[in-house]
């Protein structure tokens, strides 16, 4: 896809000015900004709600609430009477993980095949190098991949990764192990923000996956990071009628 319409694609994905979130997502995003930049390590005693309280001039509900969410997320443990305590680095805990797509066809029996038709450094345009956290024209890596099942296009995959989380990514063999996997292996992921819709494919998106240029796809928007940066954003579009997206949700 072009420059022009990676940038629209990912603007939606940009966080919210804090003075325009609900009181509880305000004191959420506060904490999951700190969680991202290490200022808690895993297992350390975070801020107690009374805390918050003050500090955030709210109600001890809505503290109650931003730690719910984080804690429903994985990213928080909570111990009744002792307080609230940074959760242990793991892959990703929350109602939509984060699955590898070979791991997934090989699951149902098929054969996963992938074809790498883009795997280069470029210059990172502003809307792009914002959501990874770099300069303007900074250095970015960047792969177009399409995986196939059973030799049936299911996924073009665009993605941008930023060098400092992953410097080896453009030497890797991506017919031999997913980005997905090499990922896995060599960051520490610890949060992930998804956006999900239904939409056409691009022009470039419709040639690759063998499909018409109106046919309703599954489009997800990924944005990956460690605690101390973004690791990766990705475009993954699967044509609707072989594809959906399920989850579990456990009270």
């Amino acid at each position: 896809m072009s420059r022009q319409e990676w940038a629209a694609s990912i603007g939606s994905m940009s966080t919210p000015h804090p003075a325009r979130l609900a009181p509880f997502a305000r004191v959420k995003q506060h904490l999951k900004s700190g969680l991202a930049s290490g200022r808690w390590a895993p297992g350390s005693l975070m801020p107690s709600e009374a805390e918050l309280v003050a500090e955030f001039n709210v109600s001890r509900m809505t503290v109650n609430r931003a730690l719910r969410e984080l804690q429903a997320e994985g990213l928080v443990q909570r111990n009744q009477g002792v307080g609230t305590f940074a959760a242990p680095l793991h892959r990703v805990s929350s109602t939509l993980t984060i699955q590898d797509l070979h791991d997934e066809i090989v699951a149902r029996g098929h054969q996963h095949r992938a074809v790498v038709h883009l795997q280069q450094q470029e210059a990172a345009p502003a809307s792009l190098a914002a959501q990874l956290g770099l300069a303007s024209g900074a250095p970015v890596f960047h792969t177009l991949i399409v995986h196939l099942e059973n030799g049936r296009p299911l996924q073009c995959e665009d993605r941008y990764v930023n060098p400092a989380a992953a410097p080896g990514y453009l030497q890797a063999d991506f017919t031999a192990v997913t980005p997905t996997q090499y990922l896995f292996q060599h960051t520490h992921l610890w949060r992930a923000q998804y956006t999900v819709e239904a939409a056409r494919p691009t022009a470039q998106e419709a040639q690759l996956l063998q499909v018409a240029a109106d046919t309703p796809c599954l489009v997800m928007l990924r944005r990956t990071f460690s605690p101390q940066r973004a690791i990766t954003l990705a475009r993954l579009v699967h044509p609707g009628s072989l594809y959906s997206l399920q989850g579990e949700f456990t009270p």
